[in-house]
């Protein structure tokens, strides 16, 4: 059995996916890539694949799928996957490569000892074209370092500071067990990722190295605000599906209930700021059914997003809700790191 799994969901990624693969080769035999193409057309995706599966037999694994899309990708990752960890890494991004031996060691160390984490965090890099200073995504002020930890060491998330795609590593069984399944066809699935198997994270390990390079900036790219404007659609689908997956009143720990409200309160804001910003009635009105649609499903959960700042930012009229709008468009901005 391997140590860990990463999975690299490829998508006519020809350009830049040599450089993923290679920056997570040096884990050597501990490490399992998994590139799955799904179902690249324009371009010779799936032979770069089959070529590094041959020159690292036992290490890189090629998978070709019909197209479905980041989150079918996604789950042909974890259906293949041999390794006690599974971590996703976009063909567009890479990994560090003076962290990534730190963080495979503690792994190791950690599964020797026999007691693996269910959730591995480390930091990560907004790569920004164009950007001469990186922001880097820590989480020093809401988690101890050096330790094991549950939900009841977890210290202060600030505003803007959330546990992405990026910057975790799961245990593979948990997410198995927790039944993640992503949707297909649909992008910003991600988010679905990191926020679904967190009720069944008990265990938790935090260490402060700057891991993961999000690769930000391209102009078709999905975090693009015009482009996620289009597939204003796609981004509302991941909303809903987030707000259905757990009932949070019935989450026993109060900080992770916090946690997961406040990430849910980001999203649901995220989807009402894209149809502000698009500018068109359409759009307006799928805003207005999403918060119906929250109404119903669930009214205890509607009247905290809808009344929490963010909430009230995006749903109030006037000069006073045009400025919490502008607020609230900040702090997604700091989300997703575009613009």
């Amino acid at each position: 059995m391997k140590l860990i799994s990463f999975a690299i969901p490829c998508y006519n990624s020809a350009e830049y996916m040599r450089h993923c693969i290679e920056s997570i080769l040096p884990g050597g035999d501990e490490v399992e890539i998994i590139i799955v193409d799904d179902g690249s057309q324009k371009d010779n995706t799936f032979e770069i694949a089959r070529e590094y599966e041959a020159r690292y037999p036992g290490i890189c694994k090629a998978v070709h799928q019909e197209n479905g899309g980041h989150g079918e990708a996604v789950n042909t990752g974890l259906k293949n996957a041999t390794g006690l960890f599974f971590k996703v890494v976009d063909s567009d991004d890479w990994l560090d490569d003076k962290a990534l031996p730190e963080v495979l060691g503690k792994l190791r160390e950690q599964v020797m000892a026999g007691t693996p984490v269910d959730m591995f965090v480390a930091n990560f890099i907004y790569d920004k074209v164009g950007q001469e200073h990186k922001k880097v995504m820590r989480y020093r002020t809401a988690f101890p370092q050096n330790q094991i930890f549950g939900w009841k060491g977890v210290k202060h998330f600030m505003l803007g500071q959330y546990i992405l795609m990026h910057s975790v590593i799961y245990r593979t069984q948990m997410l198995r067990d927790c039944g993640l399944v992503l949707p297909k066809h649909t992008f910003y699935v991600d988010n679905i990722f990191v926020y679904q198997p967190l009720p069944s994270v008990k265990k938790m390990y935090y260490m402060d190295v700057n891991l993961y390079h999000y690769f930000i900036g391209r102009e078709d790219q999905s975090v693009n605000e015009a482009v996620m404007i289009g597939r204003i659609d796609q981004q509302i689908r991941v909303n809903k599906i987030m707000a259905d997956c757990c009932d949070l009143s019935k989450i026993p720990s109060a900080k992770l209930r916090h946690y997961m409200f406040n990430y849910l309160d980001i999203i649901t804001t995220i989807s009402s700021i894209l149809a502000i910003k698009s500018g068109t009635e359409e759009n307006m009105a799928k805003k207005r059914e999403l918060w119906q649609y929250l109404k119903k499903k669930n009214f205890r959960l509607w009247l905290r997003l809808r009344t929490s700042f963010l909430g009230q930012g995006v749903n109030l009229p006037g000069k006073v809700g045009n400025k919490l709008t502008i607020a609230a468009y900040k702090v997604t901005q700091k989300f997703y790191g575009f613009n």
